[in-house]
């Protein structure tokens, strides 16, 4: 009668479960009701406040920074996905002189704030000769940290794989990348799935930061639509479209993740299922 994390809780801890849940429920609509409320008193839900929504040069403008927010993330999610498989493939090399220089990158980028790697690019660079521009310097800020934590994941995800998997195909002749590449990767990715999305979810947040050296993606077209006079200043209504913009693309990437999981899974299974069909299908025809 109990599970793995916890015993089955009896009929008081039920009882209590649900009271609990019931104030919980209340407290969070209440807080809601008065944050509705004074949104209403403030005249946050006037049509002046929303009449920009109508304009179609905002609209196109709007989609303009929608669209400079995509191209980086996907740039800076591509190139933090290989930045991570590489180093964390370096970290678990046998060679010293591979994995002692990959760790030291990982853990430095891991440990520096992500807002600094994209001043330092935008700002001190130039310093050095090399002038990245807004766009760059938010991809390579967001490949540099992300890529590290990554590389982590990845690593981490192949060490809790059971030894047993690559010690068999060590035992029928298969060298380490031939292990790695058809053994370990193919099971370790599929645990490392929810991680890989969460810190992907992260990196898509993490590309609001771009604001702070004028590269126009959403959060800035948002501080520059909410403050214009002529409009009534709708810095509210404005952060609740853009909230709603954020909610929508991690809500997808989520989607997208579960849609790839499922779709391993039922290919899983019906690998599993055809040699199992293929014996008992040549008996029947036997017979």
């Amino acid at each position: 009668m109990s599970t793995v994390l916890f015993d089955t809780p009896g009929p008081r801890a039920r009882v209590r479960n649900r009271l609990i849940s019931v104030v919980s429920t209340v407290v969070v609509l209440g807080l809601l009701g008065y944050v509705v409320f004074r949104f209403y008193e403030t005249g946050q839900f006037d049509a002046s406040k929303w009449e920009w929504l109508l304009y179609e040069q905002i609209q196109l403008e709007l989609f303009g920074a929608l669209w400079n927010t995509v191209r980086a993330f996907l740039m800076g999610a591509a190139l933090a996905l290989a930045f991570g498989a590489v180093f964390a493939l370096g970290r678990l090399s046998d060679h010293a002189w591979i994995r002692v220089p990959c760790t030291a990158i990982v853990e430095v980028f891991r440990a520096i704030p992500l807002v600094i790697l994209i001043f330092f690019l935008y700002y001190a660079a130039p310093g050095l000769g090399v002038n990245f521009g807004q766009y760059w310097s938010v991809v390579l800020g967001l490949t540099l940290y992300n890529g590290s934590v990554l590389a982590e994941v990845f690593r981490a995800g192949v060490a809790a794989l059971p030894k047993g998997q690559s010690e068999a195909a060590y035992s029928i002749g298969m060298r380490k990348n031939q292990v790695m590449r058809t053994v370990v990767l193919p099971q370790a990715i599929r645990m490392m799935l929810p991680a890989i999305i969460s810190q992907l979810v992260v990196l898509l947040k993490d590309s609001a930061l771009g604001f702070l050296i004028t590269y126009q993606e959403l959060l800035y077209y948002a501080r520059y639509l909410g403050g214009i006079p002529t409009l009534d200043r709708p810095i509210i209504p404005v952060s609740l479209v853009v909230a709603a913009i954020y909610i929508s693309m991690c809500l997808l990437l989520t989607w997208f993740a579960t849609y790839l999981d499922r779709r391993n899974r039922r290919t899983k299974k019906t690998r599993q299922i055809a040699p199992a069909a293929k014996p008992l299908a040549e008996a029947t025809a036997g017979d």
